[in-house]
């Protein structure tokens, strides 16, 4: 009896089954989240035309940022918060320091040209200002704002040194078309840092401003502009370099626009936790303008044939390469500076931007990087770097007197310089992160992990390959407990 009073609930429930089931089954489902990068990007305002507003004449280039502040007028303040203007961080404190620093290229060397104190007129012609031509600059002088070095569509625009206009130039055309920042006014001086085209990085080149589509997907497909990615506010880029900034504040990374698991393949997405994005996508810098690999600064003042890409008397010799293979180091995305009067020791080389991060360390991840390598000089007395003057009177490119350069740079940076002089080995990382190749040029499974692929495991701090080995531990606020 008892059984009899439920058997309706029984059939009740099969029936409902017969029927939900199914509709679970072969109803349509939510579809998965897709990965839409292309709604991250920034929306701009339609431009206005300048013609009729700029009309000139202009004396030189502060007449023309006056006249641009007269409808902008939060414009230079704006710039000159900026490390653009500034050239110099907040105060840091860094390890092993007493007290916070403040880092830049007002202040630091690199193995390139060395540095800026000394050399103002010819460094600063890459400064969005104008004038800064001594220690004496006026930083606080909204005149002194250089609008048109960013905003320039025409391709005239040109500066010299102390960042001034040329002669020749004519400001009011130049005014009457500025426009919004593009690839050309950005690479005028990011692709021609460190002396020339390619010249500095192995992923920013003179081929970027109309790249071929397989040269770069964001700038030659879709036909980005820098501002894409690195986004701007008030004046402000987004984006840090590791040669001059000691955080990640304001960085730019590809999950800004991308899921941070983007592949339809579980096992590339266990390897976000461990590889980074340009790892994979970007197989090699220099691809199609070779870049400097090496500076050998000892060798400059001899007269011997020159040749931009091996010798030049003002400069030294360099080796050049092309399709570079990018090396591969854990990187958490900073790292500490060398600074001037750290001491040396002239046996072995030098890094004057030493990277953070191991594989015991969960923010980091491996990453590319062209690594650039130099001999330059060194107080054999005081045992740290030396900052020669090399531009302008007294100047090493004038003069050719390695003594002369040292003792006017000294007077510069205010360092004492002993009399004796040496050279030292340096190195400096410059991470890899433009020439992003289409996905059908990513690499694949052999190029990492096969005998003859390009990740050095053991200098990793792996016992081998992790395919056979397994990967590293991590804790589990990670992406996972272990990962490649």
């Amino acid at each position: 009896m008892r059984l009899g009073r439920y058997q309706w609930l029984v059939g009740l429930g099969g029936t409902i089954a017969l029927v939900v089931v199914p509709l679970a089954i072969f109803l349509p489902r939510q579809p998965a989240p897709v990965d839409q990068p292309s709604a991250h990007l920034p929306v701009r305002r339609p431009h206005t035309d300048h013609t009729p507003l700029m009309t000139g004449p202009y004396a030189n280039g502060s007449d023309v940022t006056r006249a641009c502040l007269e409808c902008h007028p939060q414009a230079a303040v704006e710039v000159m918060q900026t490390v653009h203007w500034t050239w110099e961080s907040e105060p840091y404190l860094l390890p092993g320091r007493d007290e916070p620093v403040a880092v830049g290229k007002k202040n630091l060397l690199n193995n390139f040209c060395i540095g800026v104190q000394s050399n103002w007129e010819g460094c600063t012609t890459c400064h969005a200002g104008y004038g800064w031509e001594d220690a004496d600059f006026d930083f606080t002088a909204a005149e002194n704002v250089d609008c048109l070095v960013c905003h320039d569509t025409t391709g005239t625009y040109v500066k010299g040194n102390a960042g001034l206009p040329l002669d020749g130039v004519d400001l009011a055309y130049v005014a009457a078309n500025v426009g919004y920042t593009s690839r050309q006014t950005c690479g005028g001086c990011h692709f021609d840092g460190g002396g020339g085209n390619g010249v500095k990085h192995a992923d920013l080149d003179e081929h970027l401003i109309n790249p071929p589509d397989e040269l770069d997907v964001h700038m030659g497909r879709l036909d980005f502009v820098c501002s894409d990615c690195h986004w701007t506010e008030d004046h402000v880029i987004s984006g840090r370099a590791i040669s001059v900034s000691l955080d990640q504040e304001n960085q730019v990374a590809c999950t800004d626009c991308h899921d941070p698991a983007p592949h339809d393949d579980q096992r590339l997405d266990d390897h976000v936790a461990t590889v980074a994005c340009q790892t994979c996508h970007i197989p090699a810098g220099a691809v199609r303008d070779p870049t400097k690999m090496y500076w050998d600064w000892s060798t400059a003042g001899q007269d011997r044939p020159e040749d931009p890409h091996i010798y030049l008397k003002i400069k030294g010799s360099f080796v050049y390469a092309s399709n570079v293979t990018p090396e591969y180091r854990w990187y958490s995305g900073v790292a500490d500076r060398y600074l001037l009067g750290d001491p040396i020791d002239p046996t072995t080389t030098t890094s004057l931007n030493p990277l953070a991060g191991s594989i015991d360390d969960p923010a980091a991840r491996i990453f590319p990087f062209k690594i650039h390598r130099a001999r330059q000089a060194y107080d054999a007395v005081y045992g740290y770097l030396l900052q020669p003057k090399t531009v302008g009177e007294g100047g090493f490119w004038e003069d050719f007197d390695w003594d002369q350069a040292f003792r006017l740079g000294a007077e510069a940076t205010g360092l004492p310089y002993s009399g004796e002089y040496g050279w030292a080995e340096t190195e400096m990382f410059w991470p890899i992160t433009h020439l992003v190749a289409p996905a059908e040029q990513a690499l694949v499974c052999a190029d990492c992990h096969s005998p003859e692929g390009r990740l050095d495991w053991l200098a990793l701090g792996y016992p081998g390959d992790p395919i056979e080995w397994g990967g590293r531990a991590l804790p589990s606020a990670s992406l996972g407990t272990s990962a490649p």
